[in-house]
Order: structure tokens, then C-alpha cells, then sequence
């Protein structure tokens, strides 16, 4: 029962394996990069800035050795051939991503779309809000495991507030005034992170979406902390079934906007693991304290090079060099 309540949600959603968060199409990129070169590639002496002044002497020791020697001048750019580091299974994604497209399109969109539009605002938000507040043991116990004592004591506080005040969580009483206790992310696999623990390979699971190895092992023991410490009735069919429904559907409709624009990308599955692994790393980042700058901008699908092609060079030509300025009125020449 308990593994109904993690897996039935995301079978819906066609989405993320993220701790049961929005499938948002930030993994330690630092550790295994994104995109590895591919391929051979030749710059021929052509590309070479051309100087007048030197075509002579340059020209003729190459045109007496032949082209044998003119290829030894040639610039050689050599790099692995393979597919990305980090997604050695990249075939096998690709076509679960493309199983899961077909599925959400023909009916998981639909079906989320009714029910946005069928359930009032405020009761989808006051539902939104029990499951959350819920899931603020999981994070209260990631920060404990951080050491990050104010923020757990913060989120503590706000289980408390929000589950008594705020009508078992229906309201999130804590983020208003006096209180102002904002509501934080958090995971076992977010702690596996911050420790220096890897994301190792991406997967992109059927009918669930994009994870990797150490955000599924996290994110499946995180299900079971709930029903562990709770007990019934949230092992029981009667909360995991309609929980699951009504989280899978939420998550859907909130991140329509999201998926429609990777879905509209020149490559929609590299859009979709870009987005994922850039936004689980900027999680990790922010708990490390390292995002005191901006994040570089995710590479996009149209510009990041996939297992099957080759980086594209661009020859900068370099600046004209410039006239010699004319000698003054009867200096020497």
C-alpha cells in the first residue's frame, strides 16, 4: 500500500520523479557534465588570418613541400565519441519520453485540465496545502540531517501552525503575518547532495518522468516516511488512491505552461533533462550556499549537442591590422 502512495501519483503525471514536486521538464553537474565533445574535426590553414605583407614567404616553403606538409600545419580538434556523461541511456530515455508525450497528450493533459477548471480555485489550493504541509516532516528531518538547526526549527513551526491554525493544513497560516515562516524544499536526496553524493545516470522513467539514480532512491524512501510515522490512515487505499490522483492532476495543471514549452523545443527531450538537471543542481547549490551568483543559463535543446552530433566551430576572423599613418610634409622617406 505504502508503495501505491509514491508511485500512482506520478504514473498520472507523466512527469517528475522529483519528491512528488511539479514535473518541471535542478544533479551534480559539477561532478558528471552535461554535454561531452564528440567527433574530429580539421581547421585548414584557409581559416588563417591572411597577411600581405607575409603571403610571399609563407607561401612558397608550403607550395614546394606539397600537401603533405600542408597538412601538418592543420589545427586537429579531437574529442570522445559517445553519448552524454551523465545519460548513458539515452535511447532508451528518448523513447520512454516519447511513450510518456503520447500518453500525457492523449490523457493526462486532458484529464488535468478538467480539473482545473472543474474545481474552484480555493479548494484546489486548500488541498494543495495539506499535502504540503504533510511532506514538512520530510524536509524537517533533511534539515536536522544538514545541520541546518533555524531552518528546521522554522519548519517545525510551521507543521505546528499550519496543522492547528491553519485547519490541518489546509491554510498556510505560518507564511502570513506575524509569523512569516516561508515554506522550503527539501529531500533525502537533496541531503545525499549536499554531502557531495552525485546524481549518477538520468533516467528517464515511463508514464513517470525525468530522475536519476540518486534523486529515485531518496525520493522512495521520503514516500514511506509519512506513512511510517502517521500509520493509518495514510497506508490505507482509502488516502493513498485519491491522494495520488488528486496530487498527479494538481502537479499536471500547474506546470502546463512549463511543458508546453519544452514540448515546442527544437529537441523536446534534451529541453526536458536540461530543465530537470539545472533546477535539481540549483537546489543543491542554494543548500551549499553557493548561489550567491546568478546560475548560467541552462543549455538549450537547439544549441546543446546530443549523442549523435558534433560541436559546431565558428572561425572569428581577426581584427584588419591597420594602415601605417602617412609621414608629415617633408619628413624623409
Amino acid at each position: 500500500m505504502i508503495a501505491t502512495g509514491f508511485v500512482a501519483p506520478l504514473l498520472l503525471m507523466g512527469g517528475s520523479a522529483d519528491g512528488g514536486m511539479p514535473p518541471r521538464f535542478d544533479a551534480d553537474l559539477d561532478a558528471a557534465p552535461l554535454y561531452q565533445p564528440m567527433g574530429t574535426l580539421a581547421l585548414s590553414p584557409r581559416f588563417a588570418p591572411s597577411f600581405p605583407d607575409l603571403q610571399q614567404n609563407s607561401a612558397s616553403p608550403a607550395d614546394q613541400a606539397g600537401p603533405v606538409a600542408s597538412q601538418q600545419n592543420d589545427i586537429v580538434i579531437t574529442g570522445r565519441s559517445g553519448p552524454v556523461a551523465i545519460d548513458p541511456f539515452a535511447p532508451v530515455n528518448e523513447a520512454s519520453f516519447k511513450v510518456t508525450q503520447a500518453v500525457d497528450q492523449a490523457i493526462t493533459r486532458p484529464v488535468a485540465m478538467a480539473y482545473e477548471k472543474g474545481i474552484p480555485s480555493p479548494i484546489r489550493s486548500g488541498l494543495r496545502n495539506f499535502f504540503l504541509n504533510l511532506h514538512e516532516i520530510d524536509v524537517f528531518l533533511n534539515f536536522i540531517a544538514q545541520v541546518k538547526i533555524g531552518k528546521a526549527a522554522e519548519t517545525a513551526g510551521r507543521f505546528v501552525i499550519n496543522t492547528t491554525v491553519g485547519v490541518a493544513g489546509l491554510f498556510d497560516i505560518a507564511k502570513r503575518k506575524p509569523f512569516h515562516l516561508p515554506r522550503r524544499r527539501n529531500s533525502l536526496a537533496n541531503t545525499l547532495g549536499f554531502y557531495g553524493v552525485g546524481p549518477g545516470p538520468f533516467f528517464f522513467l515511463p508514464l513517470i518522468g525525468p530522475t536519476t539514480l540518486r534523486d529515485l532512491i531518496g525520493n522512495s524512501v521520503d514516500g514511506l516516511v509519512v506513512p511510517t510515522l502517521l500509520g493509518k490512515p495514510f497506508t490505507k487505499p482509502i488516502y493513498t488512491i485519491p491522494s495520488s490522483l488528486i496530487r498527479s492532476l494538481d502537479h499536471r495543471a500547474e506546470n502546463d505552461t512549463t511543458l508546453t514549452v519544452q514540448q515546442n523545443d527544437a529537441n523536446p527531450y534534451a529541453a526536458s533533462r536540461a530543465d530537470y538537471l539545472t533546477r535539481r543542481q540549483r537546489e543543491i547549490d542554494h543548500l551549499r550556499g553557493r548561489d550567491r551568483h546568478p546560475a548560467p543559463a541552462a543549455p538549450t535543446a537547439a544549441s546543446a549537442p546530443t549523442a549523435a552530433s558534433a560541436p559546431s566551430v565558428s572561425v572569428v576572423p581577426p581584427p584588419p591590422i591597420p594602415a601605417p599613418a602617412p609621414a608629415p610634409a617633408g619628413a624623409p622617406i
